[in-house]
């Protein structure tokens, strides 16, 4: 079954591929199908903006729909980035630029107080009557600088317990850990029973 991947982040779509694939379902992104949409994400949460982004695309298509919307909560910013992840270092910002800008923010802050999680809701749209969501989350510490050269986003900068950052892991460790597996792996198991 194909089900389209509703984002333009390429991180991400490889992402959703790598998970699916096992399970016979062909991830397509919005590049694959030729969908060149602007989707305002104004939803106060990561559920609302992946409910806004998967009806969106499923009511242009027709077709079923994997929408996420995932973020960097850290404690100590009260929870910032946040739903302002993806913009929080102002628009057209590079992933480098949004991780110098938490690091400026957490300049001198102890370890204790470093305490972070990544958190991704996957919105799943199979037909008119079939709606599902799902939240993932995975939990360290904002690192003293960037480090790795894998994934994407705040990935250097998140520090896990065993003192790698994300961008540290290889793909297929990532897969098994992050936010997003978290949030799809519980959609997987809904897909098995009624697919």
């Amino acid at each position: 079954m194909k089900i389209i991947i509703a984002t333009n982040n390429e991180g991400k779509v490889r992402e959703f591929k790598t998970l699916l694939a096992p399970y016979g379902y062909e991830a397509v992104s919005l590049k694959d199908e030729g969908i060149k949409i602007e989707i305002e994400e104004d939803g106060e949460t990561f559920e609302e903006n992946a409910h806004i982004k998967a009806k969106a695309i499923y009511d242009l298509t027709h077709t079923p729909v994997i929408a996420d919307d995932s973020g960097l909560e850290v404690e100590f910013l009260d929870g910032a980035p946040g739903v302002y992840s993806a913009r929080y270092a102002g628009e057209g910002a590079s992933d480098a630029d949004r991780c110098a800008k938490v690091l400026s923010e957490m300049e001198g802050v102890a370890e204790p107080l470093r305490k972070c999680r990544f958190v991704c809701a996957v919105y799943f749209i199979l037909d008119d009557e079939t709606e599902y969501c799902f939240t993932g989350t995975l939990d360290g510490y904002i690192g003293e600088e960037p480090v790795g050269e894998n994934g994407f986003g705040y990935d250097p900068i998140f520090m896990l317990p065993d003192g790698r950052s994300v961008a540290e892991l290889s793909e297929k460790e990532k897969n098994k850990i992050s936010h997003r597996a978290n949030a799809l792996n519980q959609l997987i198991e809904v897909l098995k029973n009624i697919i």
